[in-house]
């Protein structure tokens, strides 16, 4: 069947979902028989190791070296990275079938110094603002569609547009049933997730309000945390003098939390698919610039409430809490279930094999 080789990241300044995206697709890519490879830089807070404890190889490149170093996400130049993917990728390197690049500082440049050496290149992006030499792109994204990619892929590039390609796990498709047939009014259970890392801790700002917050006094709430968060510790001490909060860590069941949550306060990005997925109702949070578009566009289309940005927690999260109603949201759980059903897994799989 062919290797397929993955290059992407995750640290404390990128944070973990393109590496989860990724996992969600090698684990179909494996069903079907391919062996995957990952290649990801030892950046601070990366997922190497949490990677192979998948039941994948991993390719590991070096730290930036101070001389190097690069303010980006990639944290050195691209040529330098694609030299190293390629030593990376050795023995291996004729038989790759597909390399996936999934990664915000890697472009058409660096896919052209590795097209002839791989069969086909599959990219993965969420801005449409930079050009790509692909035979594949994938952009899971409400209201993205093939034209915002004009002139930025080859012309006989195929492009999946839009949440119908949503890389969700298997285990959401699974428990989306049994999540839209229940109430979730009144609010009984609270989930808070800011994704991987929330290295400014948005976490904490979120908490202080659900605390004063008349409407969310006899919820139970339940906070999900990355094992890299920088502010893992402070957050159980916070959680440990509230009325019935808990927090877990690096969870495995996140598909049957969410289903069996009422209302999620989560990180804007891949893991709004997940909650479109189950219709659980969102209040988002903007946590990272590449966020907004996405962000916008979900409320705009009434599948989730906008808090906004950080700073804006404190004053906008309790206005949003305390317009809550069972009509707002029953609207956001059915407008976000025709959003994503949990197949896009299986559709960008066999686009790979097509």
């Amino acid at each position: 069947m062919g290797t397929v080789a993955i290059r992407t990241d995750a640290s404390l300044q990128i944070g973990t979902g393109h590496v989860m995206r990724c996992l969600t697709l090698a684990r179909a890519l494996r069903d079907a028989g391919h062996e995957v490879l990952f290649i990801s830089r030892l950046l601070d807070g990366n997922f190497c190791d949490y990677i192979e404890g998948q039941g994948f190889s991993v390719a590991r490149l070096p730290h930036p070296s101070d001389a190097e170093s690069t303010p980006d996400w990639l944290g050195l130049s691209w040529e330098t990275d694609a030299r190293q993917t390629e030593a990376a990728l050795g023995s291996a390197l004729h038989s790759i079938a597909w390399l996936i690049v999934d990664h915000y500082c890697l472009d058409a440049r660096w896919e052209r110094t590795l097209r002839a050496k791989v069969e086909h290149i599959l990219a993965i992006d969420d801005l449409a603002d930079r050009p790509h030499d692909c035979d594949l792109l994938l952009d899971q994204n409400l209201g993205r569609n093939a034209m915002d990619y004009s002139g930025l892929v080859p012309r006989d590039s195929r492009i999946m547009a839009g949440p119908r390609y949503a890389l969700l796990r298997p285990e959401f498709a699974q428990w989306r049933e049994r999540s839209l047939s229940r109430s979730r009014w009144p609010l009984s259970r609270i989930l808070i997730s800011m994704g991987g890392v929330d290295k400014d801790n948005a976490t904490r700002a979120v908490l202080n309000v659900l605390e004063n917050s008349p409407k969310t006094a006899s919820a139970e709430i339940e906070v999900i945390m990355g094992q890299h968060s920088p502010w893992l510790e402070q957050v159980k001490i916070q959680a440990s003098q509230m009325r019935r909060a808990t927090v877990h860590v690096n969870v495995g069941n996140m598909a049957e939390r969410m289903a069996n949550s009422d209302l999620a306060i989560g990180a804007a990005g891949a893991s709004s698919w997940e909650r479109c997925c189950l219709g659980l109702p969102t209040l988002t949070i903007i946590l990272a610039e590449n966020q907004r578009p996405g962000a916008y566009a979900m409320d705009a289309s009434g599948v989730q409430l906008t808090i906004g940005t950080q700073d804006q927690i404190a004053l906008r999260l309790a206005e949003k809490l305390n317009g809550l109603d069972r009509q707002t949201m029953d609207n956001m759980s059915q407008n976000s279930r025709a959003v994503v059903d949990g197949l896009g897994v299986q559709r960008v799989a066999e686009a790979m094999h097509a």
